[in-house]
């Protein structure tokens, strides 16, 4: 079988699952969920047979051959002569300039057509390996729900949405499954919609999100005004002439392909925007806390493996967009640590389990966002592979807390119980692994990529410090072949050498124009370093200060439990342990290998020429190494001392906080100050709406419809029946006609 047609089925095999669950769920009954786990199952063995071709096809570290398969499925839409420039010599279609074609008119074309690169087929295998565990989870914990065989259709269906949103190879085609994913996100986290937290929860997650689906409408439409063009990969006219794609060949070549100033920085502003919707970044991170109304398998599918690693991808994938703008890449490094750092100090008083670990996550992409916006090899890298360990380990931790809550008979409040090792020891250990991950603990998977984003923070705030090769471990990418691509093969796409100096000036020229680069410094990226290493021990610590209160202390079980209180069945533990091996391992398998790094390397989008520059994909310092391992071990330390075998329910350490806590506990106020701000406003707004509608509106409406009644009625009375006195309306008619005429004469 050809890449293109596994390229193909991996999205297929859940569709088809979704709609087999729809048709036949209710018949199937307490087996609903077989159409779905098969499905999943199987699209899962097919992208990491998917991985392996691609990983294989690329040849060894010394001489890499890349991957860019274009699989086109068929043609959606074709405008002739969308985008035709004036005959002046100015008026080139914007951003085009690559080759004889840029003054042409260019149609508008949009093909379902689907991209396999590295990049693709890492975050497809990441998709569907969650999605399989958290499927298989989800039937002993729904197995009692009257909506059964609907959650595993949506389950299903957001796998199919979530693999054709990384795998689609146009800007359109990719906003269409943006809104597919936060179509299923909103339909988990409401699911249980007779709730009116969950309702509310869920609608809250869609309006929040259609802010960022507007930046990302709005630049759909910028990018087809500045490049003509909406394709990732290169296309080719009838006449044989090539015609450039966004992320395609012959535009990463070309070391002017790309447009900054200020309509470049206005694009990458607004996809940032858009990854933050769904992301769940400053300022657009309110929704995902509440998201916790939902399942906690849909809570684990969407932190872990979908929806919130979009807003990742996104980003990754427009890096050579970025790279034309520095002004909009330190945007992204400023968003997301301070992302990463107001989340952790939230999270350190929360007391709902999955609320602590939904800060965590919101805390974690903030990571990501930090190293996608240094513009490095090693940045894009390390984000991709904090985002593969993250899911594992967040995936790890989320099923745990669904274990607790399941014993528990949902109480999620961790003031509630404790002592829970001594009841459920397999999920005890396996949270404890998943903590171990997360706090980035040696050799646990969360310590290698999170030293991957601290190094490539240290690299631009620290740029002329240079380690010994005692201290230092390199990966280092060599320089790729220079080929054309043709759709549905397989081939090399690498890039010809040539330097990025001159594109560089004229991004940092036009970037000036917004006022952006100026924070492109080596004080900002300094600052940027030590938030990341405050956030690395913050988040040590209330990742083990929940440790501390659910699994240690004496046995204290809620009364909701009552004597159903025991460890989970073998349905919802065995997943718990498959994912503990890859949140202890993979980590340190990946990093060693120097698999990944290589790997990810060879995605076109991270070879453009300004990208191959920095050279490095993978790097290992020991100073940086130890000074992360001391920030978590002191959080360690200090949740230790306030929690470790707690048997009081009242604050522990949260009382040395003072004032500080209630600011944190009420999360900043951010929430009450868009309620002020906006929310309430537009009630305003509304409320003086509703009585101009209701008092101007309304009436005006009545007056008009009663206007022919109240006329209706005055000729209606004309209308006798008596003959004499349509004989007398008769004579004074013509005697009025007499006068009158008789007056104008």
């Amino acid at each position: 079988m050809t890449p293109s047609f596994l390229l193909v089925l991996v999205p297929l095999l859940p569709l088809l699952a979704a709609i087999a669950t729809v048709i036949g769920g209710r018949r199937l009954g307490a087996r609903a969920h077989l159409p779905a786990v098969v499905g999943i199952a199987a699209a899962a063995v097919v992208a990491l047979s998917l991985l392996v071709v691609t990983a294989r096809s690329r040849g060894n570290a010394e001489t890499p051959r890349p991957i860019d398969v274009v699989a086109p499925l068929w043609q959606w839409a074709t405008v002739e002569d969308a985008y035709a420039p004036a005959h002046d010599s100015h008026a080139a279609v914007p951003g085009t300039a690559v080759g004889e074609d840029a003054y042409s008119a260019r149609p508008f074309s949009i093909s379902i057509a689907m991209r396999l690169d590295p990049l693709t087929a890492t975050m497809l295998v990441i998709i569907t390996s969650v999605g399989l565990l958290v499927a298989i989870y989800s039937i002993g914990y729904m197995h009692d729900d009257p909506g059964y065989p609907r959650f595993f259709a949506l389950v299903a269906m957001f796998v199919f949405s979530m693999s054709m949103l990384v795998a689609a190879s146009n800007f359109l085609l990719v906003y269409v499954f943006w809104e597919a994913v936060g179509a299923c996100s909103y339909l988990l986290i409401g699911f249980w919609f007779q709730k009116p937290e969950a309702a509310k929860a869920a609608k809250k997650a869609f309006l929040v999100n259609r802010i960022g689906d507007f930046g990302l409408a709005v630049g759909v439409f910028l990018l087809w005004l500045t490049y003509g063009t909406l394709d990732f990969h290169d296309t080719f006219s009838p006449d044989g002439t090539i015609l450039p794609g966004i992320l395609g060949q012959t535009r990463l070549a070309d070391v002017s392909g790309y447009v900054g100033g200020i309509v470049g920085t206005a694009i990458c502003l607004l996809l940032l925007l858009a990854a933050c919707g769904k992301s769940a970044q400053l300022p657009l991170h309110v929704w995902l806390p509440d998201a916790m109304e939902g399942p906690t398998p849909a809570s684990a599918l969407i932190h872990a493996a979908t929806m919130v690693t979009a807003g990742v991808y996104l980003i990754a994938r427009s890096a050579p967009l970025f790279m034309a703008c520095p002004g909009a890449l330190v945007t992204v490094s400023i968003i997301g640590m301070t992302t990463a750092l107001v989340a952790a100090l939230i999270g350190t008083v929360q007391n709902d389990l999955k609320r602590v670990l939904a800060y965590s996550t919101i805390s974690q992409l903030g990571y990501m966002f930090a190293c996608l916006g240094t513009g490095t090899l090693l940045g894009f890298t390390a984000a991709i592979f904090h985002l593969l360990t993250h899911a594992f380990f967040k995936a790890l931790l989320f099923l745990g807390a669904g274990s607790v809550m399941h014993s528990m008979g949902g109480v999620i409040d961790m003031r509630r119980f404790g002592g829970l090792r001594k009841l459920m020891p397999i999920t005890a250990t396996t949270f404890l692994i998943g903590s171990l991950a997360l706090a980035g603990i040696a050799p646990f998977a969360g310590f290698f990529s999170k030293d991957e984003i601290l190094a490539s923070l240290h690299s631009k705030g620290w740029p002329d410090v240079h380690h010994s090769t005692e201290n230092e471990h390199h990966a280092m990418i060599p320089d790729l072949p220079s080929s054309r691509s043709r759709s549905g093969t397989m081939h090399d796409v690498g890039y010809r050498g040539v330097s990025g100096d001159n594109n560089h000036s004229n991004s940092h020229q036009a970037s000036n124009l917004v006022g952006l680069d100026a924070l492109n410094q080596p004080a900002v990226w300094k600052t940027l370093f030590w938030m990341a290493l405050i956030t690395a021990g913050l988040t040590a610590f209330y990742t083990f200060r929940a440790v501390f209160m659910t699994f240690t202390g004496p046995l204290r079980i809620p009364d909701e439990a009552g004597d159903h209180a025991h460890e989970s069945p073998s349905v919802m533990t065995t997943p718990l342990l498959i994912l503990a091996i890859p949140a202890t391992l993979i980590g340190f398998i990946l990093f060693t290998t120097e698999g990944l790094a290589h790997f990810l390397a060879a995605t076109p989008s991270f070879t453009a020429p300004s990208i191959v520059e920095t050279a490095t994909a993978s790097v290992f310092h020991w100073d940086l190494a130890i000074q992360g391992t001391l920030a978590a071990a002191l959080g360690i330390v200090i949740a230790a001392v306030g929690h470790l075998g707690r048997r009081s329910d009242g604050p522990q350490l949260e009382r040395w906080l003072g004032p500080v806590r209630p600011f944190l506990e009420h999360r900043m106020f951010i929430d009450q100050l868009y309620a002020a701000v906006i929310v309430k406003p537009i009630e305003a707004v509304a409320f003086l709406a509703a009585i101009f509608d209701r008092s101007f509106i309304d009436r005006s409406v009545r007056f008009i419809a009663h206007l022919p009644l109240a006329l209706g009625g005055v000729v209606r009375r004309l209308q006798s029946g008596v003959l004499q006195r349509y004989a007398l309306a008769g004579v004074i008619g013509v005697l009025a006609i007499i006068v009158f005429l008789a007056w104008r004469l």
